[in-house]
């Protein structure tokens, strides 16, 4: 029989509405609550908006780029022949669940009222709508044309329909069916292309939606003077990503020493190298997360280190008893210590309720919004992760132990014939 934990329990259980520490013991479990609340919710909503930015950044240029080496950081790319047995052997590398071929080519569009560059993003048959899908707010997906052309001796049909974001159709005033001129600058002059919008999207991104319009590659392999297999480059999209370095180092190694038909180098690129400071931006949130979990952890400790020394003080009596009775300062310790657990038990229980209802009311209804303009996302994103919820309370309540054993060795300069007199 465990006698600490008896004698705790029992301590634990009479508590009664006129103990002197009962003040200090339900501020110290309202603040090991209110810390855990907090903890959640400030892990919640930093995982969720990391995912969601990710996610954004990931959807307009996928998890990994395979390029042409000469291309410099402009939209304005060189080509590389883009076979159907490179696709399949790059589709057979470990954690690769998609490749899809895509084309980028700066213009300018030109209305009655208004002009504004954009980049004209070509895209095939085999294109990925996961992330597009879902955000189109009016119309529809396009569909581009088929790879090869009926005819071998005429240039393959270009479909002419184009997916604008919400922002370029308030600033162009583009309706879903209006047709828009778009004209790209070549080395012979100037060409264009007449276009119809199917579809407008939102993502709230505006960086990117106010840049990204998306057609028919065979558009842009026109204007450039391509064949049905060249393109800006593959697009390739990962099963898990934390495994993305492994995935694009395993790339690399499949085309550093392989050029392309045309005698192109081919030079894999994760996202993460690709957008260098929005990851870096992303990054430094963790260390936000750092600070608030360790603010909120201080003032638990220190309300918890002030609850139990009370407590000691209000058993005073029952110490010198104990100790008179033979017990050692160690016992006697641990019975204080298994009190506390019970306290930040149920202030563990009381946090994650409050924690867990917020995060859950937020995830469903979304009710907090945010400025899209400013965050780039329309509403507080929350994401519950269940081993990160884990480690928190596991840290907290074992934390909060460790730091409770040095003001419990006060209970060793109790002396029993002082405290037994002592009220």
């Amino acid at each position: 029989m465990n006698l600490e934990l008896f004698i705790a329990r029992k301590v634990h259980g009479g508590s009664g509405k006129n103990d002197m520490s009962r003040p200090a013991v339900i501020i110290a479990t309202t603040g090991i609550a209110l810390g855990i609340a907090v903890m959640l919710l400030s892990v919640a909503i930093v995982i969720g908006f990391k995912h969601q930015i990710r996610d954004k950044v990931i959807a307009f240029g996928s998890h990994i780029q395979i390029s042409n080496y000469d291309n410099n950081q402009s939209y304005e790319t060189k080509a590389i022949t883009v076979s159907d047995s490179l696709l399949q052997e790059l589709r057979n590398t470990p954690n690769v669940r998609h490749t899809q071929r895509y084309a980028t080519k700066p213009g300018i569009i030109k209305t009655e009222s208004d002009v504004q560059g954009i980049i004209l993003k070509g895209i095939d048959q085999n294109f990925d709508w996961e992330f597009y899908r879902p955000n189109i707010i009016e119309g529809d997906t396009i569909t581009p044309s088929q790879a090869v052309a009926e005819d071998d001796f005429l240039p393959p049909p270009a479909s002419k329909e184009a997916l604008i974001s919400q922002y370029l159709s308030r600033l162009l005033n583009l309706k879903v069916g209006d047709t828009f001129f778009v004209y790209f600058v070549q080395e012979e002059g100037i060409r264009a292309r007449k276009l119809t919008v199917k579809g407008i999207y939102c993502t709230n991104f505006e960086e990117y939606d106010k840049q990204f319009i998306l057609a028919d590659i065979k558009q842009i392999q026109q204007i450039n003077n391509w064949n049905d297999q060249q393109a800006s480059g593959i697009e390739i999209l990962v099963d898990d990503y934390s495994k993305l370095d492994e995935t694009t180092d395993k790339l690399y190694f499949k085309t550093a020493n392989r050029m392309s038909a045309d005698q192109e180098t081919l030079l894999p690129r994760n996202i993460e190298e690709l957008n260098p400071q929005i990851f870096s931006w992303l990054g430094m949130l963790d260390i936000n997360v750092v600070i608030i979990l360790t603010l909120m952890l201080t003032v638990a400790s220190f309300n918890m280190i002030s609850g139990l020394l009370i407590i000691i003080l209000e058993k005073t009596n029952m110490i010198g008893i104990l100790k008179a009775l033979g017990a050692k300062n160690w016992n006697i310790r641990k019975i204080f210590l298994y009190q506390s657990a019970f306290l930040i038990g149920k202030g563990l229980l009381w946090g994650n309720i409050i924690g867990l209802a917020l995060i859950l009311i937020q995830y469903y209804t979304n009710i907090i919004p945010l400025n899209p303009e400013t965050y780039y996302v329309s509403y507080v994103p929350v994401e519950l992760n269940l081993w990160y919820i884990l480690a928190i309370n596991a840290g907290t309540f074992i934390l909060s132990l460790l730091i409770l054993i040095i003001p419990s060795m006060v209970i060793a300069k109790i002396s029993p014939a002082k405290s037994i007199r002592f009220e």
